[in-house]
Formats: structure tokens, sequence, C-alpha cells
């Protein structure tokens, strides 16, 4: 063992030969010791390969269909956040309408579970998620539109919700066009859409 100073406090260095992490022992009853590095050795430290540093994709950079479940149910913090931030950031990725499209048939449950959710918070996140995910596959959610709208359905008769659900209805023509004005008006007859 040998003796260093740094700023003041003694540290103990192991001189071991080789890479720092293996570390033989002739005796069991030995524990390994960690190594203490001064800034002094840190600079032949650098080129060793636990010194590089590994660069982690974001889980914004692709949309998986294993993890696209989002948590929009959540109704703890962090939780909550998370749920709507990372909904948000899978629909900003590139090509995300072509990624999205074929993820419409595992979304759409997920939708309307947030939707017919008793929590008012949940239901508003679900809300903001579909009007979301129609600017982004447009059309394509018209399919998968009738089943979603049951529950705003319901929930149009809350005076609190009419006027959120009617923008995310207009929302909702606007960007699956003339399909969704049929399946909005056939859902919901209360309706009156963008041009009233």
């Amino acid at each position: 063992m040998q003796k260093s100073e740094c700023h003041g406090d003694t540290q103990l260095r192991s001189r071991v030969t080789g890479n720092d992490d293996q570390r033989t022992s002739s005796s069991p009853q030995r524990k390994p010791r960690t190594t203490v590095r001064s800034k002094s050795s840190s600079s032949s430290s650098a080129s060793s390969p636990d010194a590089a540093i590994k660069v982690h994709p974001r889980p914004s950079d692709k949309l998986n269909p294993k993890t696209i479940n989002p948590g929009l149910r959540e109704t703890k913090h962090p939780y909550t956040f998370v749920s709507k931030e990372g909904f948000r950031e899978l629909l900003l990725v590139h090509d995300a309408p072509e990624k999205t499209v074929p993820l419409l048939p595992r979304l759409s449950p997920v939708l309307k579970a947030a939707l017919a959710h008793s929590d008012d918070e949940v239901f508003e996140r679900g809300l903001n998620a579909l009007v979301q995910l129609s600017v982004v596959v447009g059309p394509s959610l018209n399919d998968h539109l009738k089943h979603l709208l049951t529950s705003l359905f319901k929930r149009l008769r809350d005076k609190k919700f009419k006027e959120p659900i009617t923008n995310a209805l207009q929302k909702l023509e606007q960007h699956g066009g003339s399909g969704s004005l049929i399946i909005i008006k056939a859902k919901i007859p209360t309706y009156c859409s963008i041009s009233c």
C-alpha cells in the first residue's frame, strides 16, 4: 500500500497491475478494496474502457410498440407528469405519423380507459392525448373514434367539461376531415360542428 496526499486527506491507493477491477488474492479472508484516485491520476484512467461515456438513446428517439402503453390513468405525482409528457414526446419523434398509425389499435383502449376514468384529471389527460393523437395521425384515427366518443358523450353533460370537449371535438373534426364529422354527429347528436 502506498499513501498519497490529496487536498489534505490521506488516501490509500492500491497498486495493482492490469485492470483495477480484477483483483487477485492469495488468502480467502481478504476483501477487495475499492481504489481511490486523486485528480492527478485521472488522466491515466481516461484511456481505460471504463472511462468511456456510454450514450444512451432517449426514450423519445423511437416508438417501441412494446412500451407504447402510456400510463394516462396514473393519479400520483410524478407519474402523472411522466405519462403526459412521455405521450407528447412520443408523438413528436421523426416520422411519428408513420410510426403511430400501426399502434392505434393498442392506443385506442388506453385512451378509452382514460376517458372513462372517474378522476377528472385523468379524463383531461386522456382528452388532451386524444387531440394530440388526432393532430399526428389525422383521418387514420376515424376507425377508432366511435369507441372513444361514448365516454366523451357521457362527460358532455357535466358543465365543467362542456367547453373542453367541444373544443376537442372541433379539433378532431378539423384533423379527421369529413369522415370524423359523420362519426361525431352519429355518436353525439348535440354536437355543433366548426361551421356552426
